[in-house]
């Protein structure tokens, strides 16, 4: 592919729309999510050009086509992945970056150059990646696409959807932007998708979601749902989404609810909470907890999965943003440091992934949990903005769960039985793939 670093100037402000009516489609990345979305876009019959560095990967896809399984997929599709792009290659109207964060801005310089003076870049991946890729493609012509739904690639060119969902669209400055309408219709296909004003709120969400369940998932070595049946999981998991909403409310981000129900701000634990030996609150939202679990069980950290085939993981651009922000502003963020030390020594070889490892992990950070500092969300932006919504009421599931001494709920196979067996596990003996494939 062909190198740049300075891409085509845009007035500040400026809202663009595509000249083609058919705008043409580049995927860089062709893991579990990026082959999903691949397939989706080739069965719909966009223009669209699958980009992979791995020649396993490619081969099977030219050889069979992308194969998926799993909630509504549309099986066997065929499509072609290529290997490189070459000079005389159209411009593309939308360049979808669907790689692990560490290798999204070697992918943005290398495919920027074939991105249309009026196209954009989308940045699906995990974290606060969208400024990074806006220093190389620049602020008018990068998105925000968060991605609600889970996805595996059991083996080259076979993929699994392990959940349902869509996406979340948006540009950094909440811009109106015809582009993103129109990307919102193409991607409507893979699942339902949303046009946001505030897309650093609903960053900010997931990230918050994302720091708990990939980092633990990868210390604990097992899928989500079997992980948050045990109770100092999910105590765990609160205690890093707390810290990652009080460096967001420092900045003034407005949060936005994770898929229109899960509400960051009411699941943080209040001052209250982070002291109390057991209250109705608590219950509530270990109960909360379990229910994604119950939703989500088959979903496997992709931070774990990039370990085992020997890639670095993504803790940097998620607990390691909140620890980096948090230190900024002087907000203590204990939690979440620890936990991308124990990933990183996971990576490093020096500890094995288990339920032991995390339980012990847990056991050493209970020192870690200080004093009360908990900060309150910000006001709204407008008086003219409608008043908040009433307090979150938990799912039903909260009604089956049993309250330990603390008066936390612990999983029950009643109220939240996971399968561990239906979602293959992804060793690096099944895929060796490129760095740029997520």
């Amino acid at each position: 592919m062909s190198f740049i670093d300075s891409p085509a100037e845009l007035a500040p402000g400026a809202s663009v729309a595509p000249a083609s009516s058919a705008p043409r489609l580049l995927v860089v990345g062709c893991g579990g999510i990026g082959g999903i979305i691949a397939a989706y876009l080739f069965e719909q019959g966009h223009d669209v050009t699958a980009f992979t560095t791995n020649a396993l990967i490619a081969d099977a896809i030219n050889a069979i086509g992308f194969r998926v399984r799993g909630d509504a997929s549309p099986g066997t599709v065929g499509g072609r992945a290529v290997r490189e792009l070459g000079p005389d290659t159209r411009p593309f109207d939308y360049i979808l970056l669907a790689t692990q964060p560490p290798q999204v801005e070697e992918a943005a310089r290398d495919a920027v150059a074939h991105l249309a003076p009026t196209g954009a870049m989308i940045c699906l991946q995990n974290g606060l990646c969208e400024e990074r890729i806006a220093r190389i493609a620049g602020p008018e012509r990068t998105f925000g696409g968060i991605v609600a739904w889970g996805a595996s690639m059991v083996e080259p060119g076979v993929y699994d959807r392990t959940s349902s969902g869509g996406f979340v669209l948006g540009r950094l400055d909440g811009a109106n932007d015809p582009r993103l309408d129109e990307l919102a219709r193409i991607l409507e296909a893979i699942g339902p998708t949303t046009v946001t004003d505030n897309l650093a709120g609903a960053r900010w969400s997931k990230l918050a979601i994302n720091c708990a369940i990939s980092s633990l998932g990868t210390v604990g070595g097992d899928r989500l749902g079997a992980l948050l049946r045990h109770r100092f999981v999910r105590r765990l998991a609160l205690e890093i989404m707390t810290e990652t909403v009080q460096v967001s409310r420092a900045l003034g981000v407005r949060l936005e609810k994770v898929a229109g129900t899960l509400d960051l701000d009411w699941i943080a634990l209040t001052d209250a909470e982070r002291s109390a030996v057991g209250s109705p609150g608590l219950f509530a939202k270990h109960a909360l907890l379990l229910a994604v679990g119950a939703r989500f069980r088959r979903m496997r950290s992709s931070m774990l999965a990039a370990i085992e085939r020997g890639r670095p993981p993504a803790v940097d651009f998620l607990n390691g943003e909140v620890i980096e922000r948090g230190a900024a502003l002087g907000i203590a963020t204990p939690i979440n440091a620890a936990v991308r030390e124990e990933v990183l020594a996971i990576a490093a070889g020096k500890r094995k992934p288990s339920l032991t490892l995390l339980r012990a992990f847990f056991d050493r950070t209970r020192e870690l949990v200080g004093a009360p500092s908990s900060m309150r969300p910000p006001p709204p932006a407008t008086p003219a903005e409608p008043p908040a919504a009433a307090p979150y009421e938990p799912p039903a599931v909260a009604t089956n769960a049993q309250a330990d001494a603390s008066g936390e709920p612990l999983a029950t196979a009643t109220n939240a039985q996971a399968d561990a067996s239906d979602e293959p596990s992804m060793p690096a003996a099944n895929v060796q793939s490129d760095l740029r494939d997520a």
